[in-house]
């Protein structure tokens, strides 16, 4: 009986000390992220979280966005000694399930009664084969900034909120003035094969993964209408020059541009760094013809636990914070758009120090549509799609050439026969 109760009382202090141990998890977590340094609310949200939990402290794996996927990628097969990450693209998700890569956080949604209804339909994307492999905790969707002195000037009024694709088209005609080095443009369309093929997805019929891409037609024909008009900047220019949006943005040369709201971040900063004196502000993307007011196209920034972590349950913690209202508030305050997204946030998102006048009615989307879906192949898909893209806009293949070739590639790529 002795030996009995002595081994129930082990027992009792082992099982007491496991969940103090759970309770309060402790050391250092290895978190990776890129372009750290122009990321307003990250600081803060580090800061909150340490003294919210002081047993635990953050480190921050800073690495360049341009090679931030291929950088994680390596650390992750190569078995690095970081806990969890911020997945830039959300649509590698699934391949980072598929290799295993990614930690179960069902059983810590579950114990700490994590209510993925709060996430406005977001959460459910990265619940897969059952199992919750991320919370998503930004978004970044599409909108059109504007320089409020080239509409002066012109005489133009501002976007409004309920534009189509055709407005805009016409708009950037009215608006492009002058020539060589003092050419002011009405529109310019970005690099990226997003920045045509993300207007066809709009309405949330298609998606990249479609092989039939006729879909894409209408949109290919206007960006090279507005490019042989001279009313956008020519996609041949653009990219052999490597010249980055923000520059033509930020200098005066553009007077309407489609970017994502991450696009926000960096205004506000170069503006307060002097380095751009931009009159700017903000309207709704516009719209497909029949598309209701309100609808843009965007992606999810979701946050993960490496399953090789040792330290997975401080990690958990970190997730948890991000993903919390509280954490939703340091988002707002850093002009980024958290995941779990209200009225509040969204207000005092747009009405923040630097903010333009107007731009609450320009945040308030009623739908995003995703630009790449999750699912297999996505990213095969996509970079095919964007070496079309470039020999659509050299016109070096005819839209109609182009759109079959994807078409075809997409089949052989998807193993549809």
């Amino acid at each position: 009986m002795k030996k009995l109760l002595s081994l129930l009382i082990c027992l009792t202090l082992a099982v007491s000390f496991a969940s103090c141990a759970a309770a309060a998890p402790g050391g250092t977590i290895r978190v990776a992220n890129w372009d750290s340094d122009t990321m307003i609310y990250l600081l803060p949200i580090i800061s909150a979280f340490e003294a919210a939990n002081p047993g635990i402290t953050v480190e921050i794996i800073d690495i360049p966005s341009a090679d931030y996927n291929q950088r994680l990628n390596i650390m992750l097969n190569g078995g690095a000694n970081f806990d969890a990450f911020w997945i830039k693209d959300g649509d590698t998700t699934k391949g980072l399930v598929d290799r295993g890569q990614l930690a179960d956080l069902s059983a810590y949604v579950a114990r700490d009664g994590i209510n993925l209804d709060d996430f406005s339909g977001l959460a459910e994307r990265f619940v897969m084969d059952g199992k919750t492999v991320a919370l998503p905790v930004s978004t970044g969707f599409y909108v059109l900034f504007y320089n409020k002195d080239i509409f002066d000037a012109a005489g133009e009024p501002y976007p409004t909120n309920d534009m189509t694709w055709a407005d805009w088209e016409a708009m950037c005609e009215r608006l492009t003035s002058g020539s060589g080095a003092a050419k002011k443009y009405g529109g310019l369309l970005h690099t990226w094969n997003a920045c045509v093929q993300n207007w066809a997805v709009q309405d949330g019929k298609y998606t990249i993964m479609d092989t039939d891409y006729s879909f894409f037609k209408p949109y290919y024909e206007m960006a090279l209408r507005m490019q042989d008009a001279g009313t956008i900047m020519d996609y041949g220019t653009l990219r052999t020059g490597n010249i980055h949006y923000s520059g033509p943005f930020l200098s005066g040369d553009i007077a309407t541009m489609p970017m994502g709201t991450w696009f926000i971040t960096t205004m506000i900063q170069r503006i307060r760094d002097g380095e751009s004196d931009v009159n700017w502000g903000i309207a709704a993307l516009p719209r497909p013809e029949g598309v209701p007011q309100g609808w843009t196209v965007g992606s999810v920034t979701p946050f993960a636990i490496n399953a090789a972590s040792n330290n997975k349950d401080a990690a958990w913690e970190f997730a948890k914070f991000i993903a919390s209202p509280e954490g939703a508030k340091l988002y707002a305050e850093g002009f980024a758009f958290p995941s779990r997204s209200t009225d509040a946030t969204i207000e005092a998102i747009a009405t923040a120090d630097g903010m333009p006048e107007g731009a609450l009615e320009a945040l308030k989307v009623t739908n995003i549509s995703l630009d790449r879906p999750m699912m297999d192949h996505v990213l095969e898909v996509n970079q095919m799609l964007g070496e079309q893209h470039g020999l659509i806009m050299l016109k070096e293949v005819s839209v109609d050439e182009g759109l079959a070739e994807m078409s075809k590639l997409s089949k052989e790529i998807q193993g549809i026969q």
